[in-house]
Parts: C-alpha cells; sequence; structure tokens
C-alpha cells in the first residue's frame, strides 16, 4: 500500500464508483472527489491508501476516517472505505492491506480498529475476521443522516 495523495483523487474517485456499483449505488463523482480532498487535506480525520499489485498497479483503496472513544479512552479508527477490483481478489491483497492499516494505525496511537460490514457480504466478513475483527453481539449499528450521502441507489 501507499499513501494517497491530491493527485490521486480521480483514480480514487473511479475506484470509489465502481465499489458503490457492487451494490447498486450511484456515485456523486464530485461529492466524493470533495470528499477525498477534505480528507487528505487534514491527516487528523484519517488515511487513505492505495492498493497496489506491484508498482503503479493500482488495485483498490483503503480509508480509515478517526473518532475519539470513550470507550477506549482514545481515538479509534474506522475503515471506512475498502475495496479491492474483483479481478485482484483473492490474491492475499487484502489481508495484506488490513494489516498495514493496523500497523499504521498502531504506530498513530489508535486504540482500536471497527469496520461496518453487510450481513451478506461472507468474503468481507471473513477477511475481516482473518486479520483479527470479531462481530459485536452487543451492539447495533444505527445512523441519523443529517446531509445527503454521496451516493443514489
Amino acid at each position: 500500500m501507499r499513501e494517497a495523495g491530491r493527485a490521486d483523487i480521480p483514480v480514487l474517485v473511479g475506484l470509489m464508483r465502481a465499489f458503490y456499483a457492487e451494490s447498486g449505488y450511484e456515485l456523486d463523482d464530485d461529492r466524493a472527489g470533495a470528499a477525498f480532498s477534505a480528507l487528505l487535506g487534514e491527516p487528523r480525520l484519517g488515511c487513505v491508501w492505495l492498493v497496489e499489485q506491484g508498482p503503479g498497479a493500482v488495485r483498490g483503496y483503503l480509508v480509515v476516517t478517526f473518532v475519539f472513544a470513550m470507550e477506549y479512552g482514545g481515538r479509534i479508527a474506522l475503515v471506512d472505505d475498502f475495496y479491492v477490483r474483483p479481478e485482484a481478489r483473492g490474491d492475499g491483497l487484502g489481508k495484506a492491506a488490513i494489516a498495514a492499516a493496523r500497523r499504521a494505525c498502531e504506530e498513530l496511537g489508535v486504540r482500536a480498529m471497527r469496520v461496518e460490514v453487510g450481513a451478506e457480504n461472507a468474503a468481507a466478513r471473513a477477511v475481516y475476521r482473518s486479520a483479527g475483527f470479531t462481530e459485536l453481539r452487543d451492539h447495533r449499528l444505527m445512523a441519523l443522516p443529517l446531509a445527503a450521502p454521496s451516493h443514489r441507489e
């Protein structure tokens, strides 16, 4: 993996569009680009990496965002977006990317990592479990949208 920069935003938006299309969402490219720009411009918000298979061979991306959590008494990371192109799946890139993100988070003093995974996405859940994530049986994810998302169904 390598850290993404502002010059990578068009590639990141393209990857995000492909990722969201797999779930039937249409991405608003301008809003997605603005979100990447904001995140890349303020490192305290999180990190963005490109997943590569050899120099310059981009196969996916991974975004973690940070929040302070009382439960852990410090900053935690949310794996907010993680995508590997279908033709590169099964090559160990996902597991390697999660391991690299974990190391980066540990170096930054992050106390825990969380991820939201669809109940039907067994393959993603298996990747996260192999990386040490466990399902939080006593938690239910809830949301109150205060702004429109970057995608449409």
